[in-house]
């Protein structure tokens, strides 16, 4: 999947992924190829999910290859 950045909550470390599929929570333990300090809001990812009890979380999280 891909989407954007949404939102990062920094102090919490977790952040959320705007996608076709909707909005996607994110935890920094699942980030690929990038730092979490890194990722800006409107920063395009691709991503894996699955549905969790609140709704889709990410379980990879990564930069496109350029």
């Amino acid at each position: 999947m891909t989407g954007s950045i949404k939102k990062i909550v920094a102090d919490r470390g977790f952040g959320f992924i705007n996608s076709d599929q909707g909005e996607v929570f994110f935890h920094r333990s699942v980030l690929a190829n990038a730092s979490f300090e890194s990722l800006q809001p409107g920063q395009q990812v691709e991503f894996e999910a699955e549905r969790g009890p609140k709704g889709l979380r990410a379980t990879s999280v990564r930069l496109p290859n350029p």
